[in-house]
């Protein structure tokens, strides 16, 4: 998610402050806001995402080609966390605030397990049956991309959905290799 900011080390519930540090961060806080009804009489709820991964696009789309040649691996350092959900779960998670009264507020749209970016990038060449070692170097990333959009990808953060299991929600796919292997199938 956008909202948070990026670290190495904190970690982010959807309790956590976050919402005015960059760009992204700002655009989110803005969004929400604009959605906010007035009053208390209609349960919201607002669900922030991680980096999305489903077949036929999306993130994962411009990462297959270089995996599956073999040229895939982490983005810069690799440690910054990567906060991801599989596309199944983020549409079971707005099934369920939508179906379940009693849940409302912010939840966190990412899998429970949590992964860096060289643990991703590791997790996506095994589902191929490949290595991934080879790292893209954060000047190349800052060049393709432009600083902001290059900050989420090298500063990742660590998101935890703390209130969406409180909700009772039961993912799909929690673990990050069940879920790759699905998508790459």
């Amino acid at each position: 998610s956008a909202y948070y900011q990026p670290s190495l080390t904190a970690e982010y519930d959807e309790d956590s402050p976050g919402g005015d540090f960059d760009f992204f961060s700002n655009l989110v806080t803005k969004w929400e806001a604009a959605a906010r009804l007035p009053g208390d009489s209609t349960r919201q709820v607002v669900v922030r995402s991680g980096v999305v991964l489903g077949r036929g696009g999306g993130a994962i789309g411009h990462m297959l080609l270089p995996f599956r040649l073999g040229l895939g691996g982490p983005i810069g350092s690799g440690h910054q966390f990567f906060p991801w959900i599989h596309i199944g779960d983020l549409a079971g998670i707005l099934t369920h605030a939508l179906e379940a009264n009693h849940v409302h507020g912010v939840l966190n749209g990412v899998a429970p397990s949590s992964a860096t970016n060289a643990e991703f990038a590791q997790t996506l060449g095994a589902a191929l049956g490949h290595r991934a070692f080879i790292p893209l170097p954060s000047t190349m990333v800052q060049a393709v991309f432009g600083r902001e959009r290059a900050i989420m990808l090298l500063e990742g953060q660590k998101v935890i959905p703390r209130r969406t299991l409180a909700t009772g929600y039961q993912y799909s796919f929690p673990e990050l290799g069940a879920a790759l292997k699905e998508i790459v199938a």
